[in-house]
């Protein structure tokens, strides 16, 4: 089978016993970065020596197939450099052709940077999003931003240390100043932070250099009491000016958080009377 195994974010004390086990047996590893997993073998004292086999963003599409066939005959350990294979990191082209390959597929629970820093932000845990890595130029990350203007769930994202000023500005710009964020950073390292404010403020923290490992969780959109005739009338008015009715209605539930599809429904009733 397949192992996706999730590894310590930073304090090496975080390995599961069943991290520790499988390092131990494992004849088969494939690693986003070997030179990192010998780091991980020899800080937890493993002294076996499996076989490694690179794994990352720039040959996983080709070495799916090679690797799933290999776990059809022994168990394949799979490791990225921090936290679990998959999410923001490689390993789900070969889960998608082990499950094509009817391989089986199963995991090794572990630290996750997402988890860690959204409980530790202070903002609200019930339901959140997780967006990944925004747009590296301000335009695409602007947009990005834009599209999650009316979002309600916390939304956590994965920042380089170079871009986390401007990208805390754009949030700044985009959701408004005063929208809570929490800035966290070096998680279960010795040096871990988190730095809570609004988006303005913490722009201009920001603006003075950060570094390390970064992850933003930022407060969802509050929540709006929209009246369902009034957003019908706009829908209605986008139409009268030329936009297809499943376009208006779309943007003016965009805009006021309503159903999409209701909005749509009602507008075709009320053209229809």
């Amino acid at each position: 089978m397949i192992i996706l195994a999730g590894t310590p974010i930073g304090n090496l004390k975080d390995a599961s016993a069943r991290l520790v086990e499988a390092l131990e047996q494992a004849a088969v590893v494939a690693a986003e970065d070997t030179r990192v997993t010998q780091r991980l073998l020899a800080g937890l004292g493993i002294r076996n020596r499996p076989r490694l086999i690179a794994l990352h963003d720039h040959n996983e599409r080709e070495k799916a197939a090679e690797l799933v066939e290999l776990a059809r005959d022994a168990d394949l350990l799979v490791l990225s450099d921090a936290g679990m294979p998959t999410v923001s990191d490689p390993g789900f082209h070969l889960v998608d052709a082990a499950i094509a390959a009817d391989v089986q597929v199963t995991a090794i629970p572990g630290p996750s940077a997402v988890l860690t820093a959204l409980a530790v932000s202070g903002l609200p845990t019930d339901r959140f999003t997780f967006e990944g890595f925004l747009p590296r130029k301000s335009g695409d990350r602007l947009a990005s931003l834009r599209r999650l203007a009316n979002e309600q769930r916390t939304m956590v994202f994965f920042e380089s240390p170079n871009r986390i000023a401007a990208s805390l500005a754009d949030v700044a710009s985009a959701l408004g100043e005063s929208r809570r964020v929490a800035v966290c950073r070096e998680l279960t390292k010795l040096y871990e932070q988190v730095k809570r404010g609004t988006a303005a403020e913490l722009a201009e923290w920001a603006a003075e250099g950060v570094r390390g490992e970064i992850c933003i969780v930022v407060a969802g959109a509050p929540a709006r009491d929209a009246d369902p005739d009034a957003a019908l009338g706009q829908v209605l008015a986008l139409v009268a000016d030329g936009m297809r009715l499943k376009e208006a209605a779309a943007e003016v539930a965009d805009a006021t958080g309503l159903g999409k599809r209701e909005l749509y429904q009602a507008a075709l009733a009320a053209r229809r009377s």
